[in-house]
């Protein structure tokens, strides 16, 4: 083989130039234009160096960011001697993608901190993310000090790729973190998006971030430890909206961002204050707190029909079932219920407690209580004083874990246990709490040394002192659990000449010691919390945050079993403390049961004389075709057989009920819209009752549970037991007359037409009697006795009036309705017996008379039985008994020895019935 002639270039060339130069020139022939420029070459290590300098951000005169990809890229040309261009690329785009990653984060989060409209959660995830983002780089400078101070190493772009590899993995997942962590459209400068929406999607993109990566293998934990980092130091500012509401009843959210808003157009002395004071954020809503009923006229309305409030209610009842898509995070929908009623809840009794304090005198001082008589309620003696004083301080601050640890401390401590031994925090702390109620002073005074070191012991036996004891002594040191301090929710614990006295002694010293003089700190970067550990929740936040970033995760933990053990836990017994005290003030002080027998002796007539001379007067001028169309002298008469019942001192004051003539919608055409009132009141039919509306004024806060919608129902039900009432009454009448001067055949035929009506009507008013008055009341009062909240105590009063109306038959249901119609009907078929009795013995003689009077007997009775025959058929139904118990009960004592039934359900004739 005969070589190639060497030209005089490469003979020259030999010693001088590289083997990728010798190769370039043999293949050019030795032109010009394929030799790379000069300028551009660079060496291995210089490289090295750049891509240190990008990771942290900065460029290179090799390394730059394109502002238009925004990516980071090589200057074009550059080249080693020792590599091809293409190997070169290869090497960099690993880094450059890594550098890339680390600069959209940082990007993120200067575009978040230049917002004007700040957004907490947004801002403390920015926040986060930035530190972890220091992270990285304290590791990238950590090995390039490491790489850089060894004379005997190598520096390569190969053995960059090994040492850097943690480094490019943990950026390539912080990054992904950021990718759709914010709504879509969030930037646009033309979209609003609502904070909570914000708040809420972070929070459910982290979480779901960290339920994808928990189950991954030992080698991939870094991902969950950098997401479980971001995740609770995200979370620390929707805590400390929680803990204000649920430890203070107060909404400190200026910036909305939680799952519910206040309704500042409703008050807490108004009936709609339960249902519309705080209404839940549903998702894709754009209503606020600030176009939600801001007038006192939609109030006014919203009390009157109640239509809305039901709704709402009805929706906040079943939200945990989908009825309705709150913003809320996910890992909080379970229980956000429960904490929007146990912030309503304190705030009630706090206003009570607020508006009846009892001033007591003693040695020359004023000291204020709050109102004790709730706290009789178990028992007929009272409690000691010291007792007292323990529970009512208990209901705010003092409820609180060792009576002064946030939401979002106990939730940092219970996660730094729970990461570093498995502990379970939380029940040491109730039990620590329990144990040293009365000396959290010595508690405190004494650093707890005693206190944790039992703790201690019981947590995992004699060892070295954990964590998350330091951290909660750091939390507690400096912080006072005094008795004696000022609480505003339950008055001051001290007379006013020491009070004026320490607010004098404080203002001197504010003049002497405008701030604390402070040493400059040697440490870098050293945190605001550290410098003034007096904030709350501040320094144990940073000192949790940082512990948990520098620790290392070696199984990752369940999202769910964190939110249970460290987060639920403790708002659930909040919730349950709060719902305590409420039923203590409703059963006690509050007296809501003697409310409800109340309504039950006036609506259900359970009472047996209150309003017997009230309803005898109102039958007489029906039965006489009086006028009874003065609202005036009804209320009279009303008062006057009040104060002449044995039952009068039911009413705590006479004019508490009141009597009213309705005006009812016209339906099917029967009245017209000229139709006078008075017209009205001369009606004789059984509907003539329908009219009176009964106004019970029932004292607050009880109105939250009976409200409007409620006596309306009370109302209802009233109403068909009046007719009972009134067909009980007017056949009593009639079978004291029945039969006078009339042949033995009409009397027979009367009295039997008389006595299946009377048969019927006793029956149902039995019925009223065992099934409505009695066990609605028995379940309603077991119902009572198992509520542990202000909600479930509104189910189940709900639950009673919906139970009665329909063994009332005056529920909104096509059943009833139908049911409803023929009881009515047989009702009324009462009235125009008596009427036809009536006509008998007064003028019956004419024969004319008479055989109109047999003609209406007979059509009574017709009627009458064919009633019976459908009432019983579908009364009997197997499907309706089988849902309705009750019903079954109700065959009984029409069918009374299977008068027109026999036991395989079939109609024979039915005995007594005259020939037609």
């Amino acid at each position: 083989m005969v070589l190639p002639h060497r030209t005089a270039e490469l003979l020259e060339a030999d010693e001088a130039q590289s083997f990728v130069h010798k190769l370039q020139l043999s293949v050019s022939k030795g032109l010009p234009h394929a030799v790379p420029v000069p300028g551009l070459r660079t060496e291995e290590h210089e490289l090295v160096k750049a891509v240190f300098q990008v990771l942290q951000g900065f460029e290179t005169s090799w390394l730059y960011w394109d502002s238009n990809m925004l990516r980071y890229r090589e200057k074009a040309g550059i080249y080693v001697t020792h590599l091809s261009l293409t190997g070169l690329r290869s090497l960099l785009s690993p880094f450059l993608f890594t550098a890339t990653c680390l600069k959209q984060v940082e990007l993120f989060v200067g575009k978040v901190r230049t917002r004007r409209h700040k957004i907490p959660t947004l801002d403390v995830f920015a926040s986060s993310v930035d530190s972890w983002l220091k992270r990285l780089r304290e590791a990238a400078l950590k090995e390039e000090e490491k790489l850089f101070v060894s004379d005997n190493r190598t520096i390569t772009l190969l053995g960059l790729t090994d040492s850097l590899s943690s480094l490019r993995s943990g950026a390539e997942h912080l990054s992904q973190v950021l990718h759709r962590a914010v709504p879509d459209g969030f930037w646009d400068s033309g979209a609003h998006v609502a904070s909570s929406e914000v708040a809420v999607h972070i929070l459910d993109h982290l979480f779901k971030k960290l339920n994808e990566v928990c189950l991954l293998e030992d080698g991939e934990g870094e991902p969950f430890h950098m997401l479980l980092v971001i995740f609770t130091g995200s979370l620390l500012p929707y805590l400390q909206c929680l803990d204000s509401w649920i430890y203070d009843g107060i909404l400190d959210d200026p910036c909305e961002e939680m799952f519910f808003y206040a309704n500042n157009a409703v008050t807490i002395d108004q009936p709609a204050f339960w249902e519309m004071s705080y209404m839940l954020r549903v998702r894709g809503s754009r209503v606020d707190s600030s176009t939600t009923l801001t007038d006192s006229k939609s109030i006014k309305k919203k009390e009157s029909s109640n239509q809305e409030s039901n709704t709402a209610g009805a929706c906040l009842k079943v939200n945990n079932q989908g009825c309705v898509d709150i913003l809320c995070p996910v890992f909080l929908k379970d229980i956000a219920r429960a904490i929007v009623s146990a912030g309503k809840s304190f705030q009630l009794v706090q206003h009570v407690q607020d508006v009846h304090q009892i001033q007591t005198t003693k040695s020359g001082q004023q000291k204020f209580w709050p109102d004790m008589s709730s706290l009789r309620i178990h028992d007929d003696r009272p409690r000691n004083k010291d007792a007292l004083e323990v529970s009512t301080s208990q209901f705010g601050n003092d409820s609180r874990e060792m009576g002064l640890l946030t939401l979002s401390e106990i939730f940092l401590i219970c996660l730094s246990g729970l990461l570093e031994n498995g502990d379970h925090v939380y029940e040491y702390l109730r039990t620590l709490h329990a144990d040293s109620v009365p000396n959290n002073n010595a508690f405190m005074e004494n650093g707890s040394t005693s206190n944790l070191k039992g703790t201690e012991d019981t947590c995992a036996g004699n060892i070295t002192e954990k964590t998350w004891l330091k951290l909660l002594k750091d939390a507690t040191s400096g912080r006072r659990c005094d008795g004696t301090s000022t609480d505003y929710k339950f008055g001051f614990q001290f007379d006013d000449l020491e009070y004026v006295r320490q607010v004098d002694d404080r203002r001197t010293l504010e003049d002497l010691y405008a701030f604390p003089t402070l040493l400059p700190c040697a440490k870098e970067n050293a945190l605001l919390s550290e410098i003034l550990p007096m904030q709350k929740d501040s320094a144990l936040a940073s000192r949790v945050l940082k512990f948990i970033q520098n620790m290392s995760v070696k199984d990752p933990l369940q999202p769910v079993g964190i939110i249970q053990e460290c987060l639920s836990k403790c708002i659930n017994r909040q919730v349950d403390h709060i719902g305590n005290q409420i039923l203590s003030k409703l059963m006690g002080e509050w007296r809501l049961m003697d409310e409800l027998f109340v309504l039950r002796a006036i609506y259900l007539l359970g009472s047996g004389d209150m309003l017997q001379q009230f309803l005898i007067t109102i039958f007489d001028k029906l039965d006489r075709g009086n006028s009874w169309d003065d609202d005036f002298e009804l209320n009279n008469l009303l008062q006057e057989s009040i104060r002449n019942s044995a039952d009068k001192m039911l009413l705590t004051a006479p004019d508490s009920l009141v009597v009213s003539l309705a005006k009812h919608d016209t339906h099917n055409g029967e009245e017209g819209p000229s139709t006078s009132k008075k017209g009205r009141a001369l009606g004789f039919g059984i509907d003539a009752l329908d009219m009176l509306n009964f106004t019970y004024k029932v004292s607050w806060p009880l109105d939250l549970i009976v409200n409007t919608e409620a006596l309306k129902n009370y109302n209802q039900v009233m109403g068909f037991l009046l007719k009972v009432k009134r067909a009980k009454f007017v056949l009593d009448e009639t079978q004291s007359g029945c039969g006078r001067g009339r042949t033995t055949h009409n009397i027979k035929q009367h009295l039997i037409v008389a006595q299946k009506l009377l048969h019927f009507v006793d029956a149902f008013h039995q019925y009223v009697m065992d099934r409505v008055y009695h066990s609605a009341w028995t379940e309603l009062c077991d119902g009572m006795a198992s509520a542990t909240t202000l909600d479930e105590v509104m189910e189940v009063h709900e639950a009673y009036l919906s139970s009665i109306q329909r063994q009332c038959f005056v529920a909104s249901d096509k059943l009833w309705a139908l049911i409803a119609s023929r009881v009515k009907t047989i009702l009324g078929l009462a009235l125009d017996f008596h009427n036809v009795e009536q006509t008998l013995s007064t003028g019956g003689t004419a024969s004319a008379v008479r055989a109109r009077c047999e003609m209406e007997t007979d059509r009574i009775e017709k009627q009458f039985d064919e009633c019976v025959v459908f009432l019983l058929r579908i009364l009997s139904f197997k499907l309706n008994v089988g849902h309705f118990p009750h019903l079954a009960d109700l065959v009984t004592r029409i069918n009374y020895n299977h008068y027109f039934m026999s036991d395989n359900g079939s109609f024979s004739a039915i005995p007594g019935s005259r020939t037609r």
